[in-house]
């Protein structure tokens, strides 16, 4: 769950307008063209209820979110989200492909309307987002090279052995190894998952810090890596939900009343299976404001 700086071309987001249509499965996506988008001054709920085109951040990242090869909006969080703003009145929504680490400030900042890529719920997060009642779980897991030469079974074994973390800027993890006690020059902190596969390949990380289903799904077509096995958590149960602006809280109630009866049901499991979703993802008890308060 998933999760600095950059050069100005880097951190342009990509926007790509979809047209959001049902099929077999759930939903279908078409792009048809690019735009900017400009803020409306309406209230999300209202923008949602009048059938207005609603955007959608993420970081473009397996199984949660991404772009398919058609510029078809793809991942468990997209599709639960499009299914559910379906349900609210919209069936337009727009692609905003943001670095992780820009997410957050581009939804203070008006540049879209939700984070779908899969965000933890965090207590300095829910300082600076609304979020909706989680819509999945998952844990950490680390990223090795194959074989495992260097015998990394834990975060812990990373830093007691001097070497080197890499893991996204903007994700969890980097709080909880700076708590470690992790020095500045060993935790290396990039774009997102893609590049920390790349680090550890290059020899630059020992390990690479992401959740598991991402995990699962880096390594799975890349023979040089694997997941740490066995593996010691970091910490407890991640729970992952949906980021809303700051301002529209009347827009999460309305977009929770739909969640509560959507979560775990028939028409929603058929719809993200095939990301890897399973029973073991559907969340397992805290509710966002207890999760808040940690």
């Amino acid at each position: 769950m998933n999760e600095r700086g950059q050069d100005e071309n880097r951190n342009r987001p990509l926007r790509c307008k979809i047209l959001m249509g049902l099929t077999a499965l759930g939903i279908a996506m078409m792009a048809v063209g690019l735009t900017a988008g400009s803020a409306s001054a309406k209230p999300l709920l209202e923008r949602i209820r009048d059938g207005d085109t609603i955007r959608l951040g993420f970081s473009n990242g397996p199984p949660f979110a991404y772009l398919g090869e058609n510029n078809e909006l793809l991942g468990f969080g997209n599709a639960i989200t499009l299914d559910i703003l379906k349900k609210m009145g919209t069936t337009k929504g727009e692609a905003v492909i943001s670095e992780w680490g820009a997410l957050i400030p581009g939804l203070q900042a008006g540049r879209l309307d939700l984070i779908t890529g899969g965000m933890y719920i965090k207590p300095e997060r829910c300082r600076n987002v609304l979020f909706s009642e989680p819509f999945a779980t998952d844990e950490d897991a680390l990223i090795v090279p194959k074989g495992n030469p260097k015998g990394l079974h834990s975060l812990a074994d990373i830093r007691d052995k001097g070497l080197t973390l890499v893991t996204g800027s903007g994700y969890a993890t980097v709080k909880v190894a700076q708590d470690m006690g992790f020095a500045d020059e060993k935790l290396m902190q990039v774009a997102g998952n893609s590049e920390i596969a790349q680090a550890i390949k290059a020899g630059r990380a020992a390990g690479g810090s992401v959740n598991y289903l991402d995990g699962k799904t880096i390594v799975k077509t890349d023979p040089s890596i694997e997941l740490a096995d066995p593996y010691t958590s970091s910490g407890p149960k991640d729970y992952a939900a949906i980021a809303f602006p700051p301002n529209e809280q009347t827009a999460v109630d309305a977009f929770n009343a739909v969640l509560k009866d959507y979560l775990g049901s028939d028409e929603m499991m058929a719809l993200v299976g095939k990301y890897g979703y399973d029973k073991t993802t559907l969340p397992d008890g805290p509710t966002t404001a207890e999760i808040c308060k940690r």
